[in-house]
Protein backbone atom coordinates (compact mmCIF):
# COMPACT_ATOMS: atom_id res chain seq x y z
CA UNK A 1 0.00 0.00 0.00
CA UNK A 2 2.89 2.39 0.75
CA UNK A 3 3.78 2.79 -2.91
CA UNK A 4 0.22 3.85 -3.67
CA UNK A 5 -0.54 6.23 -0.84
CA UNK A 6 2.69 8.24 -0.80
CA UNK A 7 1.49 10.07 -3.92
CA UNK A 8 -1.92 11.09 -2.56
CA UNK A 9 -2.53 14.79 -3.21
CA UNK A 10 -2.75 16.88 -0.05
CA UNK A 11 -5.65 19.27 0.61
CA UNK A 12 -5.05 22.82 -0.57
CA UNK A 13 -5.11 25.06 2.49
CA UNK A 14 -3.29 27.95 0.80
CA UNK A 15 -4.35 31.50 1.50
CA UNK A 16 -5.20 32.00 -2.20
CA UNK A 17 -8.50 30.13 -1.88
CA UNK A 18 -11.14 32.08 -3.86
CA UNK A 19 -13.40 34.38 -1.89
CA UNK A 20 -17.08 33.77 -1.18
CA UNK A 21 -17.93 36.38 -3.79
CA UNK A 22 -15.78 34.67 -6.43
CA UNK A 23 -17.40 31.32 -5.65
CA UNK A 24 -20.87 32.81 -5.98
CA UNK A 25 -19.97 34.42 -9.31
CA UNK A 26 -18.72 31.05 -10.57
CA UNK A 27 -22.13 29.55 -9.74
CA UNK A 28 -23.85 32.35 -11.67
CA UNK A 29 -21.66 31.55 -14.68
CA UNK A 30 -22.66 27.89 -14.48
CA UNK A 31 -26.34 28.81 -14.21
CA UNK A 32 -26.03 30.93 -17.35
CA UNK A 33 -24.08 28.16 -19.12
CA UNK A 34 -26.83 25.66 -18.20
CA UNK A 35 -29.31 27.96 -19.92
CA UNK A 36 -31.06 29.62 -17.00
CA UNK A 37 -31.21 33.20 -15.74
CA UNK A 38 -29.45 33.71 -12.37
CA UNK A 39 -31.31 36.98 -11.89
CA UNK A 40 -34.77 35.41 -11.83
CA UNK A 41 -36.49 35.22 -8.45
CA UNK A 42 -35.98 31.52 -7.80
CA UNK A 43 -32.23 31.68 -8.48
CA UNK A 44 -31.21 34.98 -6.89
CA UNK A 45 -30.08 33.31 -3.65
CA UNK A 46 -28.86 30.11 -5.29
CA UNK A 47 -25.18 31.14 -5.65
CA UNK A 48 -24.91 31.93 -1.94
CA UNK A 49 -26.69 28.70 -1.03
CA UNK A 50 -24.43 26.63 -3.27
CA UNK A 51 -21.27 28.21 -1.86
CA UNK A 52 -22.51 27.54 1.68
CA UNK A 53 -23.43 23.95 0.79
CA UNK A 54 -19.99 23.36 -0.76
CA UNK A 55 -18.33 24.51 2.46
CA UNK A 56 -20.21 21.74 4.24
CA UNK A 57 -19.97 19.06 1.55
CA UNK A 58 -16.20 19.53 1.19
CA UNK A 59 -15.37 20.28 4.82
CA UNK A 60 -12.88 17.41 4.78
CA UNK A 61 -10.30 19.71 3.18
CA UNK A 62 -10.19 21.71 6.40
CA UNK A 63 -9.74 18.65 8.65
CA UNK A 64 -6.83 16.28 9.20
CA UNK A 65 -7.29 12.62 10.10
CA UNK A 66 -4.15 12.78 12.24
CA UNK A 67 -5.84 15.30 14.54
CA UNK A 68 -8.88 13.07 14.98
CA UNK A 69 -6.82 9.94 15.59
CA UNK A 70 -4.33 11.58 17.93
CA UNK A 71 -5.76 10.19 21.18
CA UNK A 72 -5.57 6.45 21.81
CA UNK A 73 -6.21 4.24 24.83
CA UNK A 74 -3.86 1.66 26.33
CA UNK A 75 -6.15 0.31 29.08
CA UNK A 76 -7.69 -2.50 27.06
CA UNK A 77 -7.55 -5.34 29.64
CA UNK A 78 -5.41 -7.44 27.35
CA UNK A 79 -7.79 -7.25 24.37
CA UNK A 80 -5.87 -7.99 21.17
CA UNK A 81 -8.49 -9.28 18.72
CA UNK A 82 -10.17 -7.58 15.79
CA UNK A 83 -12.04 -4.30 16.27
CA UNK A 84 -14.60 -3.78 13.50
CA UNK A 85 -16.90 -0.84 12.87
CA UNK A 86 -19.15 -1.62 9.95
CA UNK A 87 -21.93 0.04 7.96
CA UNK A 88 -20.53 3.56 8.41
CA UNK A 89 -22.60 5.69 6.00
CA UNK A 90 -20.88 8.38 3.96
CA UNK A 91 -21.61 10.83 1.17
CA UNK A 92 -18.80 11.90 -1.10
CA UNK A 93 -18.37 13.39 -4.57
CA UNK A 94 -16.68 11.95 -7.64
CA UNK A 95 -13.63 14.00 -8.61
CA UNK A 96 -14.35 13.41 -12.31
CA UNK A 97 -17.91 14.75 -12.52
CA UNK A 98 -18.52 16.26 -9.05
CA UNK A 99 -21.68 14.20 -8.55
CA UNK A 100 -22.45 12.19 -5.40
CA UNK A 101 -21.01 8.89 -4.27
CA UNK A 102 -23.28 7.29 -1.66
CA UNK A 103 -22.10 4.33 0.33
CA UNK A 104 -20.93 2.71 3.52
CA UNK A 105 -17.53 1.79 4.89
CA UNK A 106 -16.42 -1.15 7.00
CA UNK A 107 -13.19 -0.58 8.94
CA UNK A 108 -11.30 -3.03 11.14
CA UNK A 109 -7.91 -3.19 12.83
CA UNK A 110 -5.90 -5.57 14.98
CA UNK A 111 -4.73 -3.70 18.12
CA UNK A 112 -1.11 -3.74 19.20
CA UNK A 113 -1.45 -2.44 22.76
CA UNK A 114 -3.57 0.61 21.91
CA UNK A 115 -7.13 1.15 20.69
CA UNK A 116 -9.09 4.05 19.20
CA UNK A 117 -12.35 5.53 20.37
CA UNK A 118 -14.91 3.96 18.04
CA UNK A 119 -16.32 7.31 16.93
CA UNK A 120 -12.85 8.28 15.67
CA UNK A 121 -13.07 5.64 12.95
CA UNK A 122 -16.37 7.07 11.71
CA UNK A 123 -14.83 10.56 11.79
CA UNK A 124 -11.96 9.45 9.58
CA UNK A 125 -14.42 8.08 7.03
CA UNK A 126 -16.25 11.41 7.18
CA UNK A 127 -13.07 13.45 6.67
CA UNK A 128 -12.03 11.63 3.52
CA UNK A 129 -15.59 11.35 2.28
CA UNK A 130 -16.08 15.10 2.35
CA UNK A 131 -13.54 15.67 -0.40
CA UNK A 132 -13.54 15.13 -4.15
CA UNK A 133 -12.68 11.45 -4.39
CA UNK A 134 -12.27 8.24 -6.25
CA UNK A 135 -13.47 5.25 -4.24
CA UNK A 136 -10.13 3.51 -4.62
CA UNK A 137 -8.22 6.47 -3.21
CA UNK A 138 -10.62 6.95 -0.31
CA UNK A 139 -10.33 3.28 0.67
CA UNK A 140 -6.53 3.45 0.80
CA UNK A 141 -6.52 6.84 2.57
CA UNK A 142 -8.63 5.53 5.46
CA UNK A 143 -6.37 2.50 5.88
CA UNK A 144 -3.21 4.60 5.72
CA UNK A 145 -4.43 7.12 8.31
CA UNK A 146 -5.21 4.40 10.86
CA UNK A 147 -2.08 2.42 10.04
CA UNK A 148 0.24 5.44 10.39
CA UNK A 149 -1.34 6.85 13.55
CA UNK A 150 -2.24 3.77 15.57
CA UNK A 151 0.40 1.38 14.19
CA UNK A 152 -1.76 -1.70 14.74
CA UNK A 153 -0.92 -5.21 13.60
CA UNK A 154 -3.16 -4.73 10.60
CA UNK A 155 -5.96 -2.66 9.05
CA UNK A 156 -8.81 -3.74 6.77
CA UNK A 157 -11.10 -1.35 4.91
CA UNK A 158 -14.00 -2.19 2.60
CA UNK A 159 -16.16 0.40 0.89
CA UNK A 160 -19.42 -0.30 -0.94
CA UNK A 161 -20.90 2.60 -2.87
CA UNK A 162 -23.19 3.70 -5.66
CA UNK A 163 -21.79 6.32 -8.01
CA UNK A 164 -24.25 8.85 -9.37
CA UNK A 165 -21.95 9.42 -12.36
CA UNK A 166 -23.07 5.93 -13.46
CA UNK A 167 -26.68 6.26 -12.32
CA UNK A 168 -27.50 9.80 -13.51
CA UNK A 169 -25.38 10.14 -16.65
CA UNK A 170 -23.39 8.03 -19.10
CA UNK A 171 -24.59 4.41 -18.98
CA UNK A 172 -27.33 5.36 -16.45
CA UNK A 173 -27.24 2.06 -14.56
CA UNK A 174 -29.07 2.66 -11.29
CA UNK A 175 -28.37 0.35 -8.38
CA UNK A 176 -24.89 -0.71 -9.47
CA UNK A 177 -22.53 -1.05 -6.49
CA UNK A 178 -18.76 -0.72 -6.52
CA UNK A 179 -16.74 -2.56 -3.87
CA UNK A 180 -13.13 -1.75 -2.96
CA UNK A 181 -10.83 -3.15 -0.26
CA UNK A 182 -7.45 -2.38 1.26
CA UNK A 183 -5.58 -4.69 3.64
CA UNK A 184 -2.40 -4.10 5.60
CA UNK A 185 -0.36 -6.12 8.09
CA UNK A 186 -1.93 -9.34 9.33
CA UNK A 187 -5.03 -8.84 7.16
CA UNK A 188 -2.75 -8.95 4.12
CA UNK A 189 -0.43 -11.76 5.23
CA UNK A 190 -2.91 -14.03 7.03
CA UNK A 191 -5.73 -15.29 4.78
CA UNK A 192 -7.69 -16.43 7.86
CA UNK A 193 -7.82 -12.88 9.27
CA UNK A 194 -8.91 -11.49 5.93
CA UNK A 195 -11.58 -14.17 5.57
CA UNK A 196 -12.86 -13.50 9.10
CA UNK A 197 -13.11 -9.79 8.35
CA UNK A 198 -15.12 -10.48 5.21
CA UNK A 199 -17.38 -12.91 7.08
CA UNK A 200 -18.02 -10.44 9.91
CA UNK A 201 -18.83 -7.65 7.45
CA UNK A 202 -21.34 -9.85 5.64
CA UNK A 203 -23.00 -11.16 8.81
CA UNK A 204 -26.23 -9.49 9.85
Amino acid sequence: MDAIVKNFPQPNRDSDRPSQQEAEEAVRVLLRWAGDDPTREGLIETPARVAKAYRELFAGYDMAAEDVLGRTFEEVAGYDDMVLVKDIPFYSHCEHHMVPIIGKAHVAYMPDGRVLGLSKIARVVEIYGRRLQTQETMTAQIARAIDDTLQPRGVAVMIEAEHMCMAMRGVQKQGSTTLTTTFTGTFKTEPADQARFMSMVRSR
